[in-house]
């Protein structure tokens, strides 16, 4: 009887797991949250992806996309592979529906350890600056004047300023510059003296007649990645070699292949995966060790009845 109870106890905690794992491997990593697709290097499931980008992106239930930083949790607009980089979009940053109404801000942030950086493609717009406190001046003529400090300027002449997207006229008679920020650090201290401000990306539309390419502007930030791209991981994505998806060991952060039946450290196809392998020598052992008992079963009256056989 005791070894009835530790044949079962075994199956358990060790044969069942390991079958429960192996089903579980094919939809571990999703592919998508609501219509933007998710690709290597990202993954809104723990251990898909690059762990480069681990826990940055957040899935909601109703397939909402919010990129993590060190200043909040930010919607995701989109997600470019061909050209890399996420357009996020800043609730707390000026819009047109504001108009001169400038709401309390909180500088928009990432943290400089990762593989992320703010996109050159954006431009900060602020507004009611003190000109006691910034150089508010066309930037044309503040160079001319002091071009030793052409960087330290917010330009009033700028081409958005007096081009809102969208909106125009929406800020009515308030002030408006155009300065890029080098770090988090000169961006607080502009708003500790600026009413509000906003980001601007410029992004690319399609061919028309005569222009080969448009350059529109579009309120958000942009923000750049890499694509850590390694040999084990191309391999393991490879149709040929079994269309895996690439992932990592959310205890070492080592890579993994995932596969419809488990984990590899290489590629899919003509491997047998650790927990597959694991499974089949579970199973191995659970009928080495059901022989074993079957062998001392206990008898009645000398006759092994249907009431006391294993098999």
């Amino acid at each position: 009887m005791d070894s009835m109870i530790c044949l079962c106890s075994f199956i358990i905690l060790f044969i069942f797991p390991s079958l429960s794992l192996i089903e579980a491997q094919a939809s571990l990593c999703r592919s998508s949250c609501g219509d933007i697709p998710i690709n290597y290097p990202f993954g809104i499931d723990d251990g898909c992806g690059n762990p480069y980008y681990r826990h940055m992106l957040a899935c909601s239930d109703p397939g909402k996309l919010e990129l993590r930083t060190p200043s909040g949790r930010y919607p995701v607009r989109s997600i470019s592979y061909f050209n890399p980089h996420i357009l996020v979009i800043d609730p707390f940053m000026w819009n047109c529906r504001d108009g001169d109404n400038f709401r309390p801000v909180r500088p928009f942030s990432l943290d400089t350890g990762t593989h992320l950086s703010l996109s050159p493609e954006n431009d900060y717009l602020f507004f009611n600056c003190s000109k006691d406190h910034v150089i508010v001046e066309p930037k044309p003529i503040f160079c001319q004047r002091f071009p030793e400090l052409r960087g330290s300027s917010c330009d009033s002449g700028s081409y958005l300023c007096k081009h809102l997207p969208e909106c125009a006229t929406a800020l009515g008679g308030s002030s408006c510059c155009s300065y890029y920020p080098k770090a988090a650090k000169s961006l607080r201290l502009m708003l500790k003296y600026c009413a509000s401000y906003t980001s601007v990306y410029w992004t690319t539309v399609g061919a028309t007649a005569g222009s080969p390419y448009n350059q529109v502007p579009e309120y958000g930030i942009r923000i750049d990645f890499d694509v850590p791209v390694t040999t084990r991981c191309l391999q393991c994505q490879d149709p040929s070699m079994g269309a895996g998806t690439c992932g990592f060991d959310t205890k070492t952060g080592n890579f993994l292949c995932l596969c419809k039946k488990g984990n590899v450290t290489s590629y899919c196809k003509g491997t047998v995966t650790a927990v597959s392998a694991a499974g089949a020598i579970g199973i191995g052992v659970s009928i080495w060790l059901l022989k074993k008992v079957r062998a001392k079963a206990p008898v009645t009256c000398g006759v092994q009845s249907n009431e006391n056989r294993l098999f």
